[in-house]
């Protein structure tokens, strides 16, 4: 069955231009549009999406306080932004987001995105990353303290790193790499453990803050 996806934008012609690239995918289906929060929240109960797609900036109940709700009902939430507030991004990954997206994502990586997160994994836009890392510190101050924290790893390990950092499913990391997928599990779970990150959005900004992946 496709994946299930609801939209949530206050910008009518954002919602309709998702819904038209997420559609065109026989893997995807658009259950639905919301314009704030508590519509979304009141979307996501009626329809169960898989994936909702979520602006934090909107008037009313804004994406960060409909974001725990739509959590706890279940989905994927993958935040859309503009990169006008980096620290809301942030917050919003902290209390359960899956990843993020630049609502300017080319329509073959945003179907890409949105499939790997119905997957159940995180999800960075190489993009939208990179811009984060540099506005959260001077990049040579990020990649030398990013540097120092994977000096722990081994160099497949680190291998892992990068293409978690390349935003890739663990079956696209065992195909790169020539791993099993079951063995992929394994080594992202372990670089978490070794890393002290609580999801693969943390090792992917810590891949680019360290320069594997740009």
């Amino acid at each position: 069955m496709p994946v299930r996806v609801l939209v949530v934008d206050d910008e009518p012609m954002v919602c309709a231009h998702l819904r038209t690239i997420l559609d065109a995918s026989d893997e995807l289906e658009v259950v639905g549009t919301a314009g704030d929060g508590a519509e979304a929240v009141e979307e996501a109960v009626r329809h169960r999406p898989d994936v909702v797609l979520l602006d934090l900036r909107m008037p009313g109940v804004d994406g960060f306080a409909a974001l725990p709700e739509l959590v706890g009902a279940g989905a994927r939430v993958v935040v859309l932004t503009t990169f006008d507030a980096d620290d809301a991004v942030l917050r919003a990954l902290g209390a359960g987001a899956s990843g993020f997206l630049l609502k300017s994502t080319g329509p073959t990586d945003l179907v890409r995105l949105v499939q790997v997160a119905a997957e159940g994994h995180n999800v960075l836009s190489p993009e939208a990353t990179a811009r984060l890392v540099h506005a959260s510190a001077a990049p040579s101050q990020a990649r030398s303290r990013a540097a120092e924290r994977l000096t722990v790893l081994s160099e497949r390990e680190t291998e892992v790193v990068a293409a978690v950092g390349a935003g890739l499913s663990n079956a696209e990391i065992g195909g790169r790499l020539f791993l099993s997928e079951a063995t992929v599990k394994g080594y992202v779970s372990a670089v978490m453990r070794k890393l002290d990150c609580d999801n693969r959005t943390q090792v992917g900004l810590l891949a680019y803050a360290a320069g594997l992946t740009e």
